[in-house]
């Protein structure tokens, strides 16, 4: 079977979030993002496209060979981070599984090559196949970036974009509650129409 290789679609010039530069898990919460009109952006919708998202944070080699499974896991870890940011930000307990999760993913991964027996070469120690120990040594990152950033003083910090429909978080700078440019140049428009469709 051949292997087909898929074009990365790049997404259209939004700009990183603040505090993406600092927290990958906040951009892996961002990577699926809803757009005006009732569209979404799915930045790891293929694993070419989770592939390439790894690979621009240094996080899995250009030539990973990414399956499905490993892009599947890549969003699953996504949507509990992004459950335990959602349940930060309003004030309400995490969810026990999104916990397990994080937990899981953190110590999934082994610290030393193990030990594997050859029938005919007898011992040696290995890593597991190398796609999926990079998928772990990713998910681990991401998870070990997620819970540094619920545990440290950034977390006052994390909020919600104010934009609808916008569903990207941030580290809140001052008084700034959007992601980007764009959707406080969207929220101000909103309340400016608000203002003229119902004058008080």
């Amino acid at each position: 079977m051949r292997n087909v290789k898929e074009p990365v679609i790049e997404p259209p010039g939004l700009p990183p979030a603040q505090g993406e530069e600092d927290h990958l898990s906040l951009a892996l919460a961002n990577s699926a993002i809803a757009l005006p009109g009732g569209h979404t952006l799915d930045l790891l919708g293929t694993p070419a496209q989770a592939n390439h998202w790894l690979t621009q944070r240094g996080l899995a080699p250009a030539d990973a060979g990414m399956r499905e499974m490993c892009a599947t896991q890549l969003r699953s870890l996504r949507e509990q981070i992004r459950s335990l940011f959602a349940s930060h930000t309003a004030g309400l307990p995490a969810l026990p599984a999104a916990v397990t999760a994080i937990n899981d993913a953190m110590t999934r991964v082994p610290t030393a090559p193990l030990l594997q027996w050859d029938a005919t070469t007898g011992p040696y120690r290995t890593t597991p196949h190398p796609t999926t120990a990079i998928v772990d040594h990713a998910l681990a990152t991401l998870a070990a970036d997620a819970a540094d950033l619920l545990t440290s003083p950034d977390t006052q910090r994390l909020t919600a974009c104010g934009s609808t429909p916008c569903n990207r978080y941030l580290l809140r700078q001052g008084r700034r509650r959007w992601c980007s440019t764009r959707c406080g140049d969207r929220a101000r428009a909103a309340r400016a129409y608000a203002r003229r469709t119902n004058p008080a």
